[in-house]
């Protein structure tokens, strides 16, 4: 398989030519910050959703399968509270199997705009039966189709088979509205480590790390 490459330059070269933390970026200001990465983050978010940032609730859930590969993949916050950042998926995904085994995760928000990444590590635990119902409840009628049709990284047969799965699927929520899937989990990651990242148009980058002490973070 070719590449076209109108310019004729090599893929480093192409990719140095990409513009990256253009300005102007806003300036950190540490003392701004509140005591716990908890409201820290609700700072920067309503930075980002101040800003316009499309999606800033999206984020990279990384975690590790038994060999000890890693994978990654966007999903959407859920909720922040003293647990820690939630998500929902399906306890029979690929990431709800490598969570089961080894639950230590980590989280990564990236608002280009603003030159900001905000960094988590910490350990993901299922909330109780409850919390994981009602969060498959309040979920949009399409998505709950999908989570109850879907079978994530089998391999169809064929579009017909998808179609069907998503056919029967609205057909039984149709008829039985309060059902629950019974893989459907929410996870809050309890952090062990945050950390903000603003960074610069002259690559003068700014961090600050909030890390887990005792009963607290510092």
């Amino acid at each position: 398989m070719s590449i076209s490459n109108p310019n004729h330059l090599s893929m480093k070269d192409r990719l140095r030519q990409i513009p990256s933390l253009k300005g102007p970026l806003p300036h950190m200001d540490l003392e701004r910050f509140p005591d716990t990465p908890h409201a820290a983050f609700t700072m920067w978010l309503e930075d980002a959703l101040a800003a316009g940032i499309k999606e800033p609730h999206a984020m990279t859930l990384s975690t590790a399968d038994e060999s000890g590969w890693p994978d990654a993949r966007v999903l959407i916050l859920k909720n922040v509270d003293k647990r820690g950042w939630h998500f929902a998926i399906k306890a029979e995904s690929p990431k709800g199997k490598q969570i089961e085994v080894m639950p230590k995760v980590a989280l990564t928000f990236y608002w280009p705009d603003l030159g900001r990444q905000v960094r988590i590590r910490g350990e993901a635990a299922v909330l109780n039966a409850e919390e994981c119902a009602k969060d498959f409840l309040e979920r949009p009628s399409g998505s709950k189709v999908s989570a109850i049709a879907s079978r994530q990284s089998d391999v169809l047969k064929d579009n017909r088979e998808l179609e069907q799965r998503l056919s029967d699927a609205r057909t039984f929520l149709a008829a039985n509205p309060d059902h629950v899937a019974l893989d459907w989990r929410v996870y809050a990651v309890s952090p062990v480590v945050v950390e903000f990242w603003q960074g610069a148009s002259d690559r003068n980058h700014i961090r600050l790390q909030y890390a887990l002490a005792g009963d607290g973070m510092t």
